[in-house]
């Protein structure tokens, strides 16, 4: 009988990622990675510009504490860019809801604000635009869509597909 190999297919970088920094962000109190990963999603962007969680700390449990009672909340640690803290601080009824919706139960029970730069990278990285060249042959392959929306969003993509193309010739 021949054994056959199990057929090997490459994995996205992304799903390591998480195993790989969990024993680390677990000495800061957050029991999955994903908070961190996920914190623009979670908040949204303009929060997520102005703050980010630094950990979760939990309030040390009594030696005989009783089964059935219930697990005090922890206390999420953010660093909020200066100019922001009040306005993160309003939004803290927010954030919390937030941030308790993705764990999926009430984990934190309040904020604590440290102001501070964050450590993340300013922004996005800038794309330059796409050929004029490019964007010509992509509007004349888009002519018969009548959506506005949907024919300057396939001009930018067919535009950017174009010119990789041309790169890679």
């Amino acid at each position: 009988m021949i054994k056959r190999k199990k057929a090997s297919f490459p994995k996205p970088l992304a799903d390591f990622v998480g195993a790989a920094v969990d024993p680390v962000l677990a000495k800061q109190g957050f029991g999955q990675s994903s908070l961190i990963l996920h914190w623009d999603d979670i908040v949204g962007q303009r929060l997520a510009e102005c703050c980010e969680p630094i950990k979760l700390q939990w309030p040390p449990r009594p030696r005989e504490r009783a089964p059935d009672a219930a697990v005090e909340p922890a206390t999420l640690v953010l660093r909020v860019i200066g100019a922001m803290a009040i306005e993160v601080q309003h939004m803290a009824p927010l954030i919390l809801e937030r941030v308790n919706a993705h764990l999926g139960w009430r984990a934190v029970g309040r904020l604590a604000i440290r102001q501070g730069p964050l450590e993340r990278a300013a922004g996005p990285a800038l794309v330059a635009p796409p050929d004029p060249e490019a964007v010509a042959e992509a509007r004349l392959a888009t002519e018969g869509i009548d959506d506005e929306g949907l024919r300057k969003a396939l001009v930018l993509l067919g535009a950017r597909a174009i010119r990789g193309r041309a790169g890679s010739v």
